[in-house]
C-alpha cells in the first residue's frame, strides 16, 4: 500500500543520508534508501520488533492484532500482567499472550463482537488507530486531534474509531494515501508499524 513518503519523513524528522543501524542493514529485504529503513533499524535495535527470519524483515507483510499488542507491550518494557486475559482464543503459550493480558488490564485491548480477541486477524488501520490512541492515554502522552474532513473517505471511518483516527492523524502516526484517502478498513504493514513505533519512541527519549 503506497504511502506519502515525504509526509513520513517530515513527521519523523529523518535526515537524508543518516547512517542506518546495523540491524537494518542485516535485513536483505530492507533497502538502505527505503523510507522505513531507519525506523526498522531503530525498533529492531530496541528489541521492539523482530525480523521474520535472521535476514528478512518482511516490510510489506500485513500486521496482526496480536503483533500490535506484542510491540506496544515491548515498547512499555514488557511488564508482567496480573493475570491471563479473559479472551478464550488467547492461549497462555501464544507469543502475544502476556501482551494481550497486559493490554486488556490497561484498557488498550478489547475483543471482537464474539468475545474473542482475534490475535491472528489482520489489523485494520482504524483498529490500529484506536490501539494507538489508548496506548497514548496509558502512557500519558499528549493526545492530538487531526482533521479527518480533509480526507476523501472520512465517512468510511466508523464512529467507534473516529477519536482514535483523529489522534493518530493529528500525531502523525497514520497518514493518508497519495489519493487523499485514510483507507480505514485497509491493512497496516510491518514497515508502517515500524515507523509508527519509531514515532512513539521519540517522547520516551526526548
Amino acid at each position: 500500500m503506497k504511502r506519502t513518503v515525504c509526509a513520513w519523513l517530515l513527521a519523523l524528522g529523518l535526515a537524508v543520508g543518516t547512517a542506518l543501524p546495523a540491524s537494518a542493514a542485516a535485513f536483505s529485504d530492507v533497502a538502505s534508501n527505503a523510507w522505513y529503513a531507519q525506523a526498522v533499524g531503530e525498533v529492531s535495535d530496541a528489541g521492539i520488533m523482530n525480523g521474520t527470519s535472521s535476514t528478512t524483515f518482511s516490510p510489506e507483510e500485513q500486521v496482526t492484532r496480536g503483533m500490535v499488542m506484542a510491540v506496544l507491550w515491548r515498547l512499555s518494557g514488557s511488564p508482567a500482567p496480573a493475570a491471563s486475559s479473559t479472551f478464550p482464543d488467547v492461549e497462555d503459550w501464544y507469543y502475544y499472550a502476556d501482551a494481550v493480558a497486559w493490554a486488556q488490564e490497561m484498557g488498550i485491548a478489547s475483543g471482537l463482537g464474539d468475545g474473542n480477541f482475534g490475535g491472528g486477524s489482520i489489523v485494520t488501520r482504524e483498529q490500529l488507530s484506536v490501539f494507538l490512541y489508548r496506548y497514548s492515554q496509558y502512557a500519558g502522552q499528549e493526545l492530538a486531534s487531526g482533521v479527518l474532513d480533509l480526507y476523501n473517505d472520512v465517512d468510511s471511518v466508523q464512529s467507534w474509531a473516529r477519536e482514535g483516527m483523529a489522534h493518530a492523524v493529528g500525531a502523525g502516526l497514520i497518514t493518508g494515501t497519495d489519493e487523499g484517502n485514510l483507507e480505514p478498513a485497509g491493512p497496516a504493514t510491518r514497515a508502517q508499524l515500524a515507523v509508527i513505533l519509531q514515532r512513539l519512541m521519540i517522547p520516551a527519549v526526548g
